[in-house]
């Protein structure tokens, strides 16, 4: 069934998705339609792009044209947990486009923004509320809203409020709805979490999968880019100067690092904004609006904020930051190829994030392109073994030769970094040991210092260096 003439939706409803120019269903929608108008719980594990938010807004819809009844004082029919402000929007923007030829009521209430306009939306009762969990629950506190006539209850993006913490807020909210409800659970993964939190929430459900768990959109070119850390800004730079780039979604893990790698782009003059956590709502919008319209072609963003990005013809998203939980680099990459078309993913990787790319190959079962471009290559990194050189996976990586040279190039490398940056150490080599000045050496012993022997020296030039060295620390004998 891939038109939408056969699901036997409302007449208003299917004029509407005609005006949008919706001809065929995708493989999501087609699958979780018929459920959810049947009234069954489900899970769906859906990419971003799928079309996710039509298969449950459309058969809700029917469902509330079918039976139109009054709603509660400051009560609500279907309720929606999203985990971010922007995908909140966007959804209650879905449900009003497919329901614009029904009298339907909705109301949107998310942080960042006056409560005193939401309390007054939710007064005489909505049919349709899209929430984020932690400003929900303000409102609940105050009595500004009623959960307890919700017929039907949406968590959408379901793993990522469970990554953001919204798990007991969740609950909390639940434990205020009717037992007697209809769920729907969508998520771009199913991690062991979510399908625990499944089995606690859903009746009977029924699974929805349109695609591999964990797996990553087919037509995303993924590449890998071995980078010294403090080399990551003029390297990123470098590929934006390089790629034939449409639009370009950058993903940093902080606040902070998001703002900086905008002001590096913009010196080098790389026009680009920032979106996350500590921008107004006002804001994120003018900022999301310019990204839209190509008017700003480079985004910098963190994980929460571009959960609600729904862009089309973004070509290019960049991982400035690798991220260490596995199923975020799904959710990130997503952000490309959509609605049938082809996007690249470049991840700046380096020594440090050797392990996070090691547990995300592992998940997406995937060994991704990898290039080189340290100041010294043939350095290897601490605890990465061979991974991030070009011969991954080679026979070497567990060999004799490995343990042997490669630790002892390691040293030097080390020793070698330490007199460039100036640094006082202690020497093995049978050489007399120097001590750090800010540090003052470990005194075991009544008398300080003299209980450590230096090599090839008498008795007395020891005692003769031991009053030296605490001469120069200020540390008086037997201190």
């Amino acid at each position: 069934m891939s038109s939408f003439h056969g699901f036997g939706l409302n007449e208003a409803i299917t004029r509407a998705i005609a005006e949008e120019n919706y001809a065929t269903a995708t493989p999501i929608q087609q699958q979780t339609i018929p459920i959810v108008m049947s009234r069954r719980d489900v899970i769906g594990i859906a990419q971003t792009g799928t079309g996710k938010t039509a298969a449950f807004a459309l058969p809700l819809l029917h469902g509330l044209a079918a039976d139109p009844r009054p709603v509660a004082r400051k009560g609500c029919r279907i309720l929606v947990l999203s985990p971010t402000r922007e995908l909140s929007s966007q959804i209650l923007d879905s449900f009003r486009t497919y329901g614009r030829h029904l009298r339907i009521r909705t109301a949107l209430v998310i942080g960042g923004v006056s409560m005193g306009a939401q309390v007054r939306s939710l007064l005489n009762g909505v049919d349709v509320l899209v929430a984020t969990p932690g400003r929900l629950l303000d409102l609940v506190k105050t009595n500004a809203v009623r959960l307890d006539g919700v017929e039907c209850l949406v968590l959408d993006e379901a793993d990522r409020m469970l990554d953001m913490g919204f798990i007991h807020d969740i609950r909390k909210i639940v434990a205020r709805l009717p037992i007697r409800r209809q769920t729907l659970m969508f998520s771009a993964t199913m991690p062991r979490a979510i399908a625990e939190l499944a089995a606690q929430m859903l009746r009977d459900p029924i699974k929805i999968a349109v695609a591999p768990e964990a797996a990553t959109a087919d037509r995303v070119a993924q590449r890998i880019i071995r980078v010294d850390r403090p080399a990551k800004p003029a390297i990123l730079i470098d590929v934006l100067r390089r790629e034939t780039i449409d639009r370009c979604l950058i993903f940093t893990r902080t606040k902070h690092g998001a703002d900086k790698v905008v002001r590096n782009l913009r010196h080098a003059g790389i026009a680009a904004d920032a979106i996350h956590g500590n921008k107004s709502q006002g804001q994120r919008e003018r900022v999301l609006a310019a990204f839209r319209k190509g008017e700003v072609r480079t985004l910098v963003a963190t994980d929460i904020a571009a959960r609600g990005i729904d862009v089309d013809g973004i070509s290019h998203v960049v991982n400035y930051d690798v991220p260490n939980v596995p199923e975020t680099y799904v959710h990130r990459i997503g952000r490309t190829a959509r609605a049938g078309a082809e996007g690249i993913a470049i991840s700046l990787c380096d020594g440090e994030e050797m392990a996070f790319l090691r547990d995300i190959e592992k998940l997406i079962r995937v060994s991704i392109p990898m290039s080189d471009r340290r100041a010294d290559q043939r350095r290897p990194e601490h605890g990465s073994a061979e991974h991030g050189s070009a011969k991954h996976g080679s026979a070497n990586h567990g060999s004799a030769n490995h343990g042997s040279a490669n630790h002892g190039s390691a040293r030097r490398f080390s020793a070698q970094a330490s007199v460039e940056t100036g640094e006082r150490h202690w020497r093995h080599s049978g050489q007399a040991r120097k001590q750090d000045r800010r540090h003052p050496p470990n005194r075991s012993s009544s008398s300080g210092i003299d209980s450590v022997a230096f090599l090839n020296r008498n008795r007395s030039s020891q005692r003769d260096g031991a009053r030296s060295t605490q001469r120069r620390t200020g540390y008086p004998k037997g201190s």
